[in-house]
């Protein structure tokens, strides 16, 4: 059995507990409501009408028809033997016994088939969602991907063919170049693993453990000034721990592309921002720069993987805008976040995310 298979089986079996456990927990508390309020009065009317409420929160809250069946079953007799004179016996002659038997039996099918539909629907919408996704990241791989490898042909052949009418300076500006672009064609394949690992399984399936949001911009920081030593950083954290439970290296990833992005893109940018806070239950990570900020007609589309094309705003693939950001989008909503873009009031953009903090997880 591969690790998908083994993935999907432990997925059935926690989802096959979680249902048993509403179900047995949801009937529990039926059971001793109606015990409580046997002994406050000598009328049994209340009964039917709290069972009935017990399977109609078991047929919302669990998956398919069998648990909601099952709890109409469980009820109906458990109403008959513990609840209905003669006490602690089943009659099965009792007069509305039937009555009360499909009326439980028909709230637990309707609501099964109504949820069932509704979970139907959002399965579709979330294939249809991720198979747009792929198209839109298809169409900016053909033309990301053809860039740097076009421009790292064009400077190979340069030196190759021109090797004795250039000078050192020459050389090292040409191979510089191919340098560059084959580091960015790195990133692309990284960005592509992400993407592939994210939205490749029928359910989103990543490693998270509690991380600090200092180490993880400390570590992507680190990184940068290694790219970019001459950007001018600043960076913004909160004296308190920020504890977050994330896969490290994926907001990390997050992290860098929104930064080469600044880099790439922020024409006239003198200082790229970062900066950490808290918000209710969130931790909330901006990364800012005072640079032209962003062309208001793209923005819907920046997420996208292909940066409005049918606008007129080709994607510059050696400019790491287009994969970069959907990667980005698929990465924090993988992690129950949020990510926006826009533009400063004082000027430059701003790309902005949110990730649960580690306590709103318990």
């Amino acid at each position: 059995m591969n690790k998908s298979n083994h993935i999907k089986s432990g997925n059935s079996a926690v989802r096959a507990l979680r249902n048993w456990a509403i179900s047995l927990l949801v009937l529990g508390v039926a059971w001793l409501l109606c015990s409580s309020l046997k002994k406050l009065s000598s009328s049994d009317v209340y009964v039917p009408m709290i069972f009935v409420l017990a399977v109609l929160i078991i047929s919302l809250l669990t998956d398919g028809y069998f648990y909601g069946v099952l709890a109409s079953i469980v009820s109906v007799i458990g109403v008959n033997y513990a609840f209905t004179y003669p006490y602690m016996k089943l009659d099965f002659s009792i007069y509305g016994y039937p009555t009360t038997f499909m009326t439980m039996l028909a709230v637990s099918l309707v609501i099964s088939t109504l949820t069932t539909r509704v979970r139907e629907q959002e399965k579709l919408r979330h294939e249809t969602a991720q198979a747009q996704l792929k198209a839109n990241l298809l169409r900016a791989i053909s033309h990301d991907l053809r860039t740097p490898l076009t421009s790292i042909i064009g400077s190979i052949d340069t030196v190759i063919a021109e090797d004795g009418h250039l000078n050192g300076s020459e050389r090292a500006e040409l191979l510089g170049d191919a340098k560059k672009d084959a580091e960015w064609l790195v990133r692309m394949v990284e960005n592509l693993l992400s993407i592939t690992r994210i939205s490749g399984a029928e359910e989103t399936v990543i490693s998270k453990s509690p991380e600090l949001i200092e180490e993880i911009i400390g570590e992507c920081v680190s990184n940068f000034k290694k790219r970019h030593p001459d950007v001018n950083l600043k960076v913004l954290i909160p004296d308190e721990p920020l504890t977050v439970d994330v896969d490290a290296m994926l907001i990390e990833q997050v992290l860098m592309n929104l930064m080469d992005n600044a880099v790439y893109h922020s024409e006239t940018m003198t200082e790229l921002s970062i900066e950490a806070s808290v918000g209710e239950g969130f931790a909330r990570i901006a990364v800012s720069d005072d640079g032209v900020g962003l062309d208001p007609d793209i923005i819907p589309e920046l997420f996208k993987g292909q940066i409005g094309a049918s606008k007129g705003h080709p994607c510059d693939g050696n400019k790491f805008r287009g994969i970069g950001l959907a990667v980005c989008s698929a990465i924090i909503s993988a992690h129950g976040g949020s990510i926006t873009a826009a533009n400063r009031p004082e000027g430059g953009a701003v790309f902005e995310f949110t990730i649960p903090m580690e306590d709103s997880l318990q």
